[in-house]
């Protein structure tokens, strides 16, 4: 390591002189301490004051420039030398060698660049404001033939594509084309795999998913799928799972989305519906995925129940009924649940036996189905009182929502419990379901929604209970006390936070509760004429009529 000293020694004389031999000379000496060494010859290097000289060096005419940029990239390899690089300035004259014609010095440059900004996110923000990723892109169209060169430029698009503020730039260039057209050029697994590691997360951005949807990256997924879809190679499989959810995330944005489900006739949809029925689990789970998000409009979810797709999702669960794959299931049932958005849709799926289907994973214990299985009924049984009504009378399904209620670990499963519960009363306005609720338990749980911090919840869990109130206030009475109903009112009223709606919704279910004597003397020790009275002047008019009425109420009552 004497050497060392004395290598360092000359080469700070050598970077003065600018005498190209002795510098080339030293700088091999360099190279060949750091291949045997790095740690050490790095400290060394750190120690003798060279990096400053470094910045000097790296000039694009100069025939050293490719081996001091190797050097920086070999230096900062080791965690404790990049803010060293940093402070000696490198940055800036690597940044300006990105336009050499050299692939040398393009190579060395790109390693020493990646290299110093590894794993920080704050010198790859300033990367890309210094204009990197034009630059690295154009490099990418034009050295496409050089492996080393094309490979570098993908694991700085890598790291670079983390970073939302990259996005904007990316979506200003030609990288979407770039890289399609070097993926249809790749046959290596190992290419292709670092590849998609740039894809997927350039492909979050909308703007990027249309162009990439543009330049034909979709044909090429679809392609990988069809090689690989028998294959049992590990390889091939974990492609295959790339390939397939690459095609499900770029069917997230909007615009992509409807330009490849082309009114339902297009090419992709059509290969997508042939991915349900396979049996490879991967396929069946991005299949049912992807008909989640084409059924993002009304439109198209009305196309696709019209041709036949609720029948396909129907077959796809019932081959996960038993012990089945937990992801097909609940992307099955997400696609469900938008699929029964539209009015038309409702009873449509309601006679082709859609709430049946739903109904077998009511046994599930996961969470993430539990919530689906909520929603998709919940969505059904909108303004369809018969279904509502049907489902109402269900004791198992009931009992299920009742404990569901108290699911305090999963808030989503809890919620659309309680909006079911709701639903179930709302849409059917039946005395049988009220009494099936009652008989379960699950009146202190609407009482408990309308507490909610969610208005939709809070008025949702009103009208149920007004409902109650009006058709079965008998049956619920006990229970309704027991849960502080009124208490609970009185504190809406007073509460100068609460929605108008909320406001008015508690005003109504007062005056149906004026029905039990229990009820009623409640609302008497609770002096609620103080409260109502102020509403009567209340900005909005549907509260301030309301706050009349039940004035009236309240004071002939009394």
């Amino acid at each position: 390591m004497d050497n060392l000293s004395d290598t360092l020694k000359k080469l700070k004389l050598t970077a003065v002189d600018r005498t190209e031999d002795s510098l080339e000379g030293c700088l091999d000496c360099l190279l060949q301490a750091l291949a045997q060494n790095n740690m050490e010859t790095s400290e060394k290097i750190q120690g003798s004051g060279i990096l400053q000289l470094f910045a000097s060096l790296l000039i694009p005419q100069s025939s050293c420039t490719a081996k001091v940029a190797n050097i920086i990239a070999e230096v900062a390899k080791n965690e404790f030398m990049r803010i060293p690089c940093v402070d000696a300035g490198l940055i800036s004259p690597l940044v300006q060698l990105l336009t050499s014609k050299d692939q040398e010095v393009l190579l060395q440059t790109g390693r020493a660049l990646g290299n110093i900004c590894y794993d920080s996110h704050s010198l790859q923000a300033q990367l890309i404001n210094m204009g990197v990723i034009p630059t690295l892109v154009k490099l990418l169209g034009i050295h496409c033939q050089n492996a080393a060169l094309t490979e570098m430029c993908l694991v700085a698009f890598g790291n670079l594509a983390e970073l939302e503020s990259s996005k904007e730039q990316f979506a200003s260039t030609n990288i979407a084309e770039e890289l399609v057209r070097l993926f249809k050029k790749q046959i290596e697994h190992d290419k292709r795999e670092m590849i998609f590691e740039v894809l997927a997360p350039l492909a979050e951005n909308d703007a990027i998913k249309l162009q990439l949807v543009e330049a034909g990256l979709v044909e090429c997924l679809l392609e990988i799928v069809q090689q690989k879809v028998d294959s049992d190679k590990e390889d091939d499989i974990a492609e295959l799972k790339t390939a397939s959810d690459l095609m499900v995330l770029l069917l997230l944005g909007d615009e992509s989305m409807q330009k490849l489900f082309e009114g339902g006739k297009g090419n992709v949809f059509q290969r997508v519906l042939s991915w349900i029925p396979s049996n490879n689990h991967q396929l069946q789970l991005a299949g049912a995925l992807a008909i989640a998000n084409f059924a993002r409009n009304d439109g198209n979810c009305i196309h696709m129940v019209d041709n036949g797709i609720v029948e396909k999702l129907m077959d796809l669960l019932d081959r996960h009924v038993e012990d089945g794959n937990v992801t097909v299931q609940h992307a099955a049932l997400s696609a469900l649940r938008n699929l029964a958005i539209p009015v038309v849709n409702k009873a449509k799926m309601l006679s082709a036996g859609v709430t049946e289907a739903v109904l077998k994973f009511l046994k599930s214990e996961m969470p993430p189905v539990q919530f689906k299985l909520l929603g998709t009924l919940r969505m059904l049984i909108d303004a369809q009182a018969e279904a509502a009504e049907q489902l109402g009378k269900n004791v198992k399904l009931v009992e299920r929502l009742v404990e569901w209620c108290e699911a305090k670990d999963h808030a989503g499963v809890m919620g659309e419990s309680n909006r079911l519960l709701s639903a179930l009363i709302r849409h059917s306005k039946s005395k049988d379901v009220i009494k099936t609720i009652v008989q379960s338990g699950g009146i202190k749980h609407l009482v408990t929604m309308a507490t909610s911090e969610h208005v939709i919840m809070q008025n949702e869990a009103l009208v149920a209970l007004a409902l109650i109130a009006a058709l079965e206030l008998g049956t619920a009475e006990k229970d309704l006390e027991s849960a502080k109903l009124v208490q609970i009112l009185h504190r809406l009223l007073a509460d100068e936070r609460s929605a108008p709606e909320i406001k008015y919704n508690s005003m109504v279910l007062i005056c149906a509760l004026m029905g039990s004597e229990s009820l009623h003397k409640e609302v008497q020790d609770l002096a609620f004429l103080d409260v109502v009275s102020k509403l009567c002047s209340h900005e909005n008019k549907s509260v301030a009529q309301q706050a009349s009425l039940t004035e009236q109420r309240l004071t002939v009552d009394s």
